[in-house]
């Protein structure tokens, strides 16, 4: 079935990437950067459109794209064009590559990415991640996490959830149950059963599965997880279940969290802004208005400044 496109950003009528390289090169050359001329292209652009750019500028200037751009821009701004010119694969693997090096990991981005790729995304990711750091992601996973959130983290990275569409309601009954016996019905938790359910069945039949587990023990598969499980292995879970329930509402969840507070999580912010804007932006944008009462776009713009804000508001493509 063809789905209406819910991105934000679109393919740009007739963009030439000789044109477009011919903008930025102007953009940066002689005194001071023209930032305006710079957001104005990469946030009218679609990712296939940008990401043919650092060749063109090349085959024109013989010059590196990325390294002009990162000597003239900086912080924030700069974090946020360097994201738009990777392919979404790329950018996945960067910044799952980003959080497990250096000082603690960021056990949500791990699982943000992972509980939210496709099959084919998630090879892909594994394909890229192998050749641009040199080790499997599975072999980086194990090496920076432990125990039964280890566990879920290689599951999920194996992409190999189920896709088919159709819902077997004798098949949902048995796993709530299978979920009920594993967890509220027992003393202990075997989390064993919990990881292969949620991360080998599809995801139709998951929403089914929660369902029949609310109408047989009156609790939300969330509640439980939170009363038998804890740490990066219960969020872990609770992320998984919520991307599988909604994800355009999970991912208005994290921005909210990411925004609300003191200090921004601009990493967060920037990651979903960017893969999310040709995949489910408006949705996102109205789970986030239903749920929290203000527009995105009213948010972002009271969060963040000067040309990283104009950019990231052209990502959201708009206010409600």
């Amino acid at each position: 079935i063809s789905q209406i496109f819910q991105g934000s950003i679109k393919d740009f009528p007739g963009a030439d990437s000789l044109k477009d390289v011919e903008v930025l090169r102007k953009a940066m050359k002689g005194f001071g950067t023209d930032e305006h001329a710079i957001i104005e292209l990469l946030g009218s652009r679609s990712n296939k459109q940008r990401v043919v750019l650092p060749r063109a500028y090349k085959t024109s200037y013989g010059k590196d794209l990325l390294k002009d751009l990162h000597s003239e821009l900086s912080g924030d701004f700069r974090k946020l064009v360097m994201a738009l010119l990777k392919t979404p694969a790329e950018f996945d693997a960067y910044e799952l590559n980003s959080s497990i090096k250096g000082a603690g990991t960021d056990e949500a981005c791990l699982i943000e990415i992972l509980s939210s790729r496709s099959n084919a995304e998630i090879k892909e990711i594994n394909r890229i991640y192998k050749q641009e750091y040199k080790k499997t992601l599975e072999d980086a996973i194990k090496g920076d996490t432990s125990g039964h959130f280890r566990r879920l983290l290689i599951s999920l990275a194996q992409g190999n959830r189920d896709e088919r569409e159709n819902v077997d309601i004798a098949l949902a009954k048995q796993d709530a149950q299978a979920l009920y016996a594993a967890g509220e019905n027992k003393l202990g938790t075997d989390e064993s059963k919990f990881n292969a359910i949620l991360c080998a069945r599809s995801k139709p039949h998951l929403r089914a599965v929660f369902q029949e587990y609310q109408s047989m023990c009156g609790r939300d598969v969330e509640k439980s997880i939170g009363r038998e499980m804890s740490g990066d292995l219960e969020s872990g879970m609770l992320a998984v279940v919520k991307c599988i329930k909604n994800t355009p509402g999970y991912f208005a969840e994290r921005l909210y969290k990411a925004m609300k507070g003191a200090g921004t999580k601009d990493r967060t912010l920037i990651r979903i802004m960017v893969s999310r804007s040709e995949v489910d932006m408006l949705d996102i944008r109205k789970e986030y208005v239903r749920n929290y009462g203000k527009s995105l776009y009213t948010d972002i713009s009271g969060d963040t400044s000067g040309d990283y804000k104009k950019l990231l508001l052209k990502l959201c493509g708009g206010s409600d």
